[in-house]
């Protein structure tokens, strides 16, 4: 009888013990980079912590990454790193809060790059794309209907099964109360992460970003927001790129910014900064004006020279090639070095480059055609849930007939095909998953 009794009562202090730790977690896991032998894993707790994760192979091996003290200082995040990895190798993982394992409603999974160089053709892989995600919260927010709205399309995009998410700006929208503060900016952030529809594809897809205005500081913010550091800070904080920031030798005003590039498979993508290194929008003087500035842009044009990724995604918030006069465009913004930069990748000779950019609440499919005929694409895809431009009417003469679409919506990438005829498939898909338009490129 007194066994029983202890028993009972020890299962209710690990239920107890188990709900507690469930009840620190803030938000995520969120799975960030992945590499052949190493992933980044996220996660956010409500106060101090000690955070790990455990990862099990499909042999039942289980290894763990490094144990993090979560503190207020930088937001009790922590990102943990899974470095016993296999190439190719599938893994279930699960996060541990003070030695309790959680248990979450949803999977917790992540497979490492293979090796496939010399080998095989490059493995098909799809990437999902968004930017501008607005969350609700009437205290902060301006006066009337909320901006933001439809969040299943985060459940919409899961369901989708992409490997990879880039968020190409905007990706949480800093309102007036946090611009100045750390507090201000923790706060926004975490509320836009912990949303719950968001956190079953946080857990199974491998994330990417890069900002724009919203989340950098206030609308249309240029070189001169005077919390750039904190921004960059808090960016850094919040998401698990493989790398933040332009290298030493390349830094010319001392702030690295978060510039950033990976490869995934066989594709070359390039996360650019386009905020820390600007003039200011109202600049009168043209002969000078900078989208990119100097440093990043010599560093994206060698490195598009370097690359001999078939497709050469190039990441940045706010759009390249539209000729529309609206918004912060490329050409609105910075004309000269638009030019100059298209110049140099035509006198490269460099082929199969695809911005993809966010900011402008549409989504649309710009092409252009070098001075030696090959074509350059720009994929907008905006946005996520933040308020849309339904009535949007301008004229962009290099937009694709058909890929207009103004509702809420998100982009997939499909990469296939041999080594040297690889396929890119661009798909629009709205709240609720369904198709809007579909485009392929193929090398030739």
């Amino acid at each position: 009888m007194m066994r029983t009794v202890f028993t009972l009562l020890f299962s209710a202090f690990l239920c107890t013990s188990v709900r507690a730790q469930q009840e620190l977690l803030q938000s995520g896991p969120m799975l960030g980079y992945c590499e052949q032998m190493e992933v980044l894993i996220w996660v956010q707790t409500k106060a101090p912590a000690n955070v790990r994760v455990e990862y099990t192979d499909d042999k039942g091996v289980t290894f763990t990454t490094n144990e993090i003290a979560t503190r207020a200082g930088n937001a009790f995040t922590a990102e943990l790193i899974a470095d016993r990895v296999q190439p190719g190798a599938h893994y279930n993982y699960k996060v541990l809060i003070n030695d309790k394992a959680l248990s979450l409603p949803y999977p917790t999974e992540f497979t490492a790059q293979p090796i496939w160089r010399w080998r095989t053709d490059p493995p098909d892989f799809r990437v999902a794309l968004g930017s501008c995600t607005y969350i609700n919260e009437p205290a902060y927010d301006r006066p009337g209907d909320g901006y933001g709205s439809e969040y299943e399309i985060f459940t919409s995009i899961n369901q989708a099964k992409p490997e990879l998410m880039i968020w190409l700006g905007d990706n949480m929208y800093l309102r007036e109360p946090d611009w100045y503060t750390k507090t201000g900016y923790h706060h926004r952030f975490t509320h836009t992460r912990s949303l719950p529809e968001m956190q079953p594809l946080l857990a199974r897809t491998h994330h990417y970003a890069t900002w724009d205005d919203h989340d950098y500081g206030p609308n249309n913010s240029d070189r001169t927001w005077v919390q750039r550091e904190l921004a960059k800070e808090t960016f850094d904080a919040f998401w698990g790129n493989l790398t933040s920031g332009l290298p030493a030798s390349k830094q010319a005003t001392g702030f690295a910014g978060i510039t950033s590039t990976f490869r995934y498979n066989d594709t070359d993508f390039f996360l650019l900064d386009n905020r820390s290194f600007r003039t200011p929008n109202d600049q009168k003087r043209a002969d000078n004006k900078t989208l990119l500035g100097k440093a990043q842009l010599e560093w994206l044009i060698e490195s598009l020279i370097f690359s001999d990724s078939p497709w050469k995604m190039v990441c940045v918030g706010g759009q390249v090639l539209s000729d529309s006069g609206r918004g912060e465009s490329y050409q609105n913004l910075a004309p000269d070095e638009l030019d100059y930069l298209l110049r140099r990748i035509t006198e490269e000779n460099i082929s199969g480059v695809v911005f993809l950019t966010g900011d402008r609440h549409h989504t649309e499919m710009s092409s252009l055609k070098l001075d030696n005929g090959k074509m350059i694409y720009d994929i907008t895809i905006s946005s996520l849930t933040a308020g849309t431009g339904s009535s949007r009417n301008e004229v962009n003469s290099r937009r694709m007939e058909g890929t207009l679409a103004v509702e809420h919506n998100f982009g997939i990438l499909s990469f296939s095909g041999p080594l040297k005829e690889r396929r890119l498939e661009i798909e629009t898909f709205d709240t609720e998953g369904k198709s809007i338009w579909k485009r392929t490129l193929t090398r030739k």
